[in-house]
């Protein structure tokens, strides 16, 4: 059984009552829900938030329902979120169209919410086992690797290579995680703190608290790839007194949230697993 918590679905539909009647359904089954009330909007919303699913009206003005699901498909981080077509219409026509464009289901109104719902666990349920093949046949391909090639490099220091400022990086790379400020540097090498910001400035064009942002995003951004560790673990782990804090200045540093960024990166992830499946599976 899904835990319907964990998932986010878009609603995209312009008939006001239509989409409350939804969000409200979904809900009540524990689902996570964002609302857009026409095309331009949901593309924007799906591009920012990144669903599980996306259930979209067909007819709408200015974007309708196809103009949504091409836009979705060109982008590689939306083009694999199940979409479901919502439609007043059960043309052979309108059908094909949709499904041309890689709708994964076709639902006409009037339907009951029982089979929205049904209709949204078999899509979720299949992307799930999607990606649980993804990931076998990727644990697969890194097993067969010789064990004496480089799969990855470790990564590189983000500090660079400034002899006069080796002891402030080294302290810096040593104690990120432990909520630094620029006066605990600076008492750490012996300077006072308007010396080493002049200094630090002089000779990276950053400040000292800048690096440590830097070293701090740079951890988190592992973390968030590579653990299955909450938001608020990692905020701790890297000596945020709390989770708000953390978020905040990850989404002033990358432009987005946390949550969303780790969303994109297992999208990302999931594309290139599948981009290695085909590419061995034609040899």
């Amino acid at each position: 059984m899904m835990h319907t918590s964990s998932y986010t679905i878009l609603v995209i539909e312009d008939d006001s009552v239509t989409r409350n009647l939804f969000l409200e359904s979904l809900q009540a089954e524990g689902y996570d829900t964002i609302s857009a009330e026409n095309g331009r909007i949901g593309i924007q919303l799906a591009q920012e938030n990144l669903p599980d699913l996306v259930i979209c009206d067909i007819s709408m003005p200015d974007i309708d329902g196809y103009g949504v699901l091409n836009g979705l498909r060109q982008d590689p981080l939306t083009a694999i979120i199940p979409f479901i077509f919502l439609t007043g219409s059960d043309t052979k026509d309108a059908l094909r169209k949709g499904m041309e464009l890689g709708a994964d289901d076709y639902l006409t109104k009037p339907l009951t919410v029982e089979q929205l719902l049904k209709a949204i666990q078999i899509r979720l349920e299949k992307q799930a086992l999607l990606r649980y093949w993804y990931a076998t046949q990727s644990q697969q391909i890194s097993e067969s690797i010789p064990a004496n090639m480089t799969v990855s490099e470790k990564p590189k220091s983000i500090f660079p290579s400034v002899p006069q400022l080796q002891q402030v990086f080294d302290y810096i790379e040593a104690n990120y995680h432990q909520g630094i400020t620029l006066a605990k540097v600076a008492e750490a090498v012996g300077y006072s703190r308007a010396y080493l910001t002049n200094r630090v400035a002089k000779q990276t064009g950053e400040t000292v608290n800048g690096w440590i942002l830097k070293r701090r995003m740079m951890a988190a951004r592992s973390l968030l790839k590579d653990t299955s560790q909450t938001v608020e673990q990692i905020a701790l782990a890297l000596g945020y007194q709390n989770a708000c804090h953390f978020s905040r200045q990850f989404r002033q540093y990358h432009g987005i949230p946390p949550k969303h960024w780790r969303k994109k990166q297992q999208l990302l992830n999931t594309c290139t697993q599948l981009e290695k499946c085909l590419h061995v599976s034609q040899r």
